[in-house]
């Protein structure tokens, strides 16, 4: 009989402790983009958008914009700013302006990580120049920067030209040795965003960038590829640019290290790609299989021109984005590869990156 008149006792107990956990929908400030700005007085200018989901409202995002000295307590200051709870569980892009990226972003991503509301599939992206002022501003056409930007990068990320990179691949490739994160990197393009090229880190720190038309070639030698388009530009003929565009790209990455012993090492890289001519501005007939092959060798040489180049200005900087460490760590035990120290090591081995290009279709041209 006790136990009987508990149960209403319990379940009202029950029933309270659920109302701390209620979450109404439309009290919800759910973040979708955050930028991260170094001031010069070395704190941070951090900025959310969140996207209004009153149908009744003119206005699609609420911009909420603080200066603090940690990313949690910019949290806790945004929350004095609006009539909404603020939460990161729908956060799908971080934005990080220059300043910040080459003072160095680990601290900061170790932060996000650490939230367990963060998905660890969180876009990371470098601005050219202040990421506030960048997510702050209205794009015609766009009412909303944040998800612009998300959905510009969604879709280059895809074709290749760009890394889709996550804060889990961002952090992966920053903890471990013989390899150096990578990230996309956006600026201001007046009337609209525009993809500057892919940002090459020397550990968490920002130090060089290629341009975007070099970023389907980056990744050629970065990874194995099942989508890309690639245009060339073969020269003159005539007064007339001739160029060739592969589309519906695959590729095979290689590569192999060859020990010279007293720490010296020669690697080579091999980029096996196929793919389909969706453009063709030049005479020759490839319907035949000489000119066909002449023009696949033109290719390759122009591809591997471009790769031993992007090499070289890495090894300048000292960053090994194209993960050359591991594959050299990989052919080591496990004393020898500490004995080494692979930061004085790696600008001076010989890198030669070497490329293999089959047409596979070529349509209607003859």
């Amino acid at each position: 009989m006790l136990k009987l008149r508990l149960i209403p006792v319990l379940l009202l107990l029950l029933l309270t402790g659920c109302k701390s956990d209620e979450r109404i929908l439309e009290k919800l400030g759910m973040v979708q983009t955050a930028s991260y700005d170094l001031l010069d007085n070395k704190r941070l200018k951090v900025t959310y958008c969140v996207p209004v989901t009153d149908p009744t409202s003119k206005v699609r995002r609420e911009l909420m914009t603080t200066v603090s000295d940690s990313l949690k307590s910019a949290r806790l200051q945004f929350s004095l700013q609006t009539d909404l709870k603020v939460v990161s569980g729908q956060v799908r892009e971080t934005l990080y302006g220059t300043k910040l990226a080459k003072e160095g972003l680990g601290d900061y991503i170790d932060t996000l990580l650490r939230d367990p509301s963060i998905a660890l599939g969180v876009r990371v992206t470098v601005v050219e120049g202040d990421a506030g002022d960048l997510l702050s501003k209205t794009f015609k056409s766009h009412n909303d920067t944040g998800r612009y930007i998300t959905h510009l990068l969604d879709k280059e990320s895809y074709g290749n030209s760009v890394p889709a990179t996550t804060l889990y691949e961002f952090s992966r490739d920053f903890n471990d040795d013989g390899i150096d994160p990578v990230a996309p990197i956006v600026k201001d393009g007046g009337d609209k965003v525009v993809i500057e090229g892919v940002a090459m880190f020397q550990e968490d720190r920002y130090v060089m960038r290629i341009p975007a038309e070099d970023g389907i070639i980056f990744a050629l030698f970065r990874d194995d590829l099942r989508q890309g388009e690639v245009a060339i530009n073969l020269g003159d003929k005539d007064g007339r640019p001739v160029v060739i565009m592969l589309s519906s790209l695959l590729n095979k990455r290689k590569i192999k290290v060859h020990q010279l012993g007293d720490g010296r090492f020669k690697v080579d890289i091999f980029a096996s790609l196929q793919g389909s001519v969706l453009e063709y501005t030049g005479e020759e007939k490839i319907n035949e299989s000489k000119a066909r092959h002449e023009l696949e060798q033109k290719i390759s040489e122009y591809i591997t021109a471009k790769a031993d180049l992007m090499v070289e200005q890495m090894q300048e900087h000292n960053v090994d984005s194209l993960g050359i460490g591991t594959y050299v760590r990989n052919g080591l035990n496990y004393k020898e590869w500490t004995s080494l120290n692979w930061r004085e090591v790696y600008p001076e081995i010989e890198v030669k990156c070497h490329t293999k290009v089959v047409i596979k279709d070529y349509g209607k041209y003859s």
